[in-house]
């Protein structure tokens, strides 16, 4: 498969720390990507190594399939929202971007004002940047990673800080960049609900390490709720579901079996699972959050 960003075992030290280890991550076309993490667990290092702001200590990093030193060549197609933007308070929205554009050379007549309204800024008029609140300039560094109409987005926590209003301000940007230009988007977060909302496939990044990789749909039936039937008969389980015309389970180790379908049926599944003499366990209707999903995965609650 091609993919726009892929990543192969990579590295960056910092002395006796590794900020980010082996990390093999991989982000197709069109997708919105969710870069799941703490504070500190390695995001921002690892898109400052993506978009050539920081050097990797060893591994690779492939952009539009091209490795090595080539892929210097294609840093032109990524616009890059990484900590904070990086804006002149003292100039008006237009002005910011006319700098930008200067340097970039783009001339473009109305370029300005469309980067404007995609942003939803194009009534700032002459109002300083020092006087917008933290969503317009969040906005507005959405707007300046945006000059020069870059394939590959990268958004380092666009939504911290901001409030509600302010988050789907910016959640409503990233879809509309995906929906009408089809643009590649990763976007790191903390904040797991409010990403699940946007996001199409997932890296979990913990402690420096890449330890789960999966789609929306893969998301979304881990942490949905769901049927669990723990037992030491899995083989003679499995039949039964079968005739019971229940279709969408799986086997999760040698004693577990999740149903995502029928969730009000957890009686009648076990009365049928005990005429045919099979020893349960236990049968539980579980409901588990996103968070807890995240928890679960990083160690538990005292790991944040």
């Amino acid at each position: 498969m091609n993919y726009v960003l892929s990543t192969s075992n990579l590295v960056k030290q910092y002395k006796s720390q590794k900020a980010v280890d082996d990390v093999s991550l991989h982000v197709e076309k069109g997708q919105i990507y969710g870069f799941i993490g703490r504070n500190g667990a390695g995001k921002t290092t690892f898109l400052k190594m993506v978009s050539g702001l920081a050097e990797p200590t060893a591994g690779e990093i492939s952009l539009f399939g091209l490795s090595g030193g080539e892929r210097k060549k294609m840093y032109p197609r990524i616009g890059t929202l990484i900590e904070q933007p990086g804006l002149y308070p003292r100039l008006t929205a237009y002005e910011n971007l006319k700098l930008k554009c200067m340097c970039v050379g783009i001339k473009r007549d109305g370029y300005i004002e469309s980067l404007l309204q995609t942003v939803g800024l194009e009534n700032t008029g002459n109002k300083k940047v020092k006087a917008f609140s933290q969503g317009m300039k969040q906005r507005l560094g959405i707007a300046m990673a945006l000059v020069g109409e870059p394939d590959l987005l990268l958004l380092d926590e666009p939504i911290n800080g901001l409030d509600p209003q302010g988050m789907a301000e910016v959640r409503n940007i990233i879809l509309d960049l995906r929906r009408d230009r089809n643009m590649t988007i990763m976007v790191s977060s903390h904040i797991l609900e409010e990403l699940s909302k946007i996001a199409t496939a997932y890296g979990i990044i913990h402690q420096g390490r890449l330890i789960k990789e999966m789609n929306s749909e893969e998301l979304a039936q881990a942490c949905g709720e769901y049927i669990e039937i723990k037992t030491s008969s899995v083989d003679l389980v499995t039949p039964v579901l079968d005739r019971l015309g229940i279709r969408k389970f799986k086997v999760t180790d040698n004693g577990t079996i999740q149903i995502f379908e029928r969730l009000d049926e957890s009686g009648k599944i076990n009365m049928e699972l005990a005429k045919n003499n099979i020893e349960i366990r236990s049968i539980t209707v579980i409901n588990q959050s996103i968070e807890d999903y995240f928890l679960n995965l990083t160690g538990g609650a005292h790991n944040v």
